[in-house]
């Protein structure tokens, strides 16, 4: 669906060639986390942590390792200074980073592939139309003015797009409630369509679960800018009223800054500094910036934990089933299985010359994994039925670069003698 939402409006809009409204379930196989999209290029890569590119792709065509050495070396790809320190996103280059993006980093290589079909171009100019459509589908008046192709469809028949929020979850998040900690929600999502999301993901009394709802939260800015530059904000009827010059109590809210927010916290709580634990599942918008900015706790919710087939170690297969995590005893179904084109998320090869040998190297979106978040896991059901006062171990304990994936880290990260024999 937001294939198609951008697809229409490129075609019908701006005058793009139909044939990127026809869309193969196999061409999704491109759609791979962690890509940055060099928007002058045409090219998409896939970095390791120090920079160097690994695979990359030309439109949807992968570049061979000699094509890639050829235009890119053994050395940082130019822009990895920007793109690694997370600094806003740029002209030149756009990093796809969770999973609402991802069809956009597919259109975008397809219209490559037409434009070079028609006429192989040096340079390539197509973003401001890409972003044209962004804008067409998901400004803040799209959902009330049933605008593009996203809401409506969504609005329309909710249940083929959402999936309902498992009761282990809803009861967990109730525990936290009545242990006393303060729940928040907060999205760049605007009230309308957070509503209609929760509504059906949580059930009518949503508001229940959450003492703070902040919605248009324009993150990451939600994190980097003052208060001046981004106040809070009262809804009526969904259309933002006038600045607030502080946060006084619980409620819903528009917009809005870390800032002030942690002020209301501070007086909820009672205590100078409160400790705040975020959830999110984008690197860029919501874990590098809580950390960065607002030195939160980061829990990052990293599906692609799910591809990896988490089994269960053979010694440990006589345990009575009580004594299980509920996460060993049925495996949820993988929505990210690994890209055939782009390979693991986490590690990859060098680009070897003629015979050298492959070197196995960390991936950069892999190495920010460890650096900017305090645990990784694949789902919140994955940790719903823990005792709230469970100890998880954090990345940063002797700075292990896998100590805090839970339930296990990826099998891609640990060498041979580290992986269990499994069933």
């Amino acid at each position: 669906l937001i294939y198609d939402s951008f697809a229409q409006y490129l075609v019908t809009e701006k005058g793009y060639d139909k044939d990127l409204l026809n869309l193969t379930s196999e061409s999704l196989d491109f759609c791979c986390k962690g890509l940055v999209f060099d928007l002058e290029d045409g090219n998409f890569l896939k970095l390791a942590e120090d920079g160097t590119v690994l695979r990359a792709s030309h439109g949807t065509k992968s570049m061979t390792s000699e094509e890639i050495l050829e235009t890119y070396g053994r050395r940082e790809w130019k822009h990895f200074g920007a793109v690694s320190g997370m600094l806003s996103r740029s002209a030149k280059y756009y990093l796809y980073d969770n999973y609402f993006d991802l069809p956009g980093a597919l259109l975008c290589a397809r219209i490559v592939d037409t434009l070079d079909r028609h006429d192989k171009q040096k340079k390539y100019d197509f973003w401001k139309d890409m972003v044209a459509a962004i804008q067409h589908n998901y400004k803040i008046s799209a959902f009330k003015e049933n605008c593009g192709t996203y809401f409506p469809e969504v609005k329309n028949d909710p249940d083929k797009y959402l999936q309902r929020c498992p009761e282990s979850v809803k009861k967990w998040l109730k525990q936290l409630k009545n242990a006393g900690k303060i729940l928040l929600l907060i999205t760049s999502s605007h009230s309308d369509y957070c509503r209609l999301l929760c509504e059906h993901i949580i059930g009518h009394d949503f508001e229940d679960f959450f003492d703070i709802v902040i919605t248009n939260a324009l993150k990451p800015g939600f994190f980097s800018h003052t208060p001046n530059q981004r106040p809070f904000r009262t809804l009526e009827n969904d259309e933002e009223q006038e600045a607030l010059l502080s946060l006084d109590k619980p409620g819903w809210y528009s917009q809005g800054n870390a800032i002030h927010l942690y002020e209301l916290l501070k007086k909820m709580t009672g205590k100078l500094d409160p400790k705040v634990v975020y959830f999110g599942d984008s690197m860029h918008s919501d874990i590098f910036p809580a950390r960065h900015y607002s030195n939160w706790e980061t829990v990052f919710i990293l599906e692609e934990l799910l591809g990896d087939k988490v089994m269960v170690p053979a010694e440990t297969e006589s345990e009575p089933l009580e004594k299980k995590g509920k996460y060993e005893r049925h495996l949820p179904k993988v929505p990210c299985s690994v890209s055939e084109q782009w390979g693991s998320f986490f590690v990859d090869s060098l680009p070897g010359l003629g015979n050298a040998e492959e070197t196995l190297v960390s991936t950069w979106s892999c190495k920010c994994i460890s650096t900017y978040s305090t645990i990784a896991i694949p789902s919140l059901e994955a940790i719903a039925d823990l005792p709230l006062d469970y100890r998880f171990t954090r990345f940063s304990s002797n700075n292990s670069a896998t100590a805090g994936y839970y339930p296990s880290p990826p099998r891609a990260l640990l060498s041979p003698e580290e992986s269990v024999p499994m069933k």
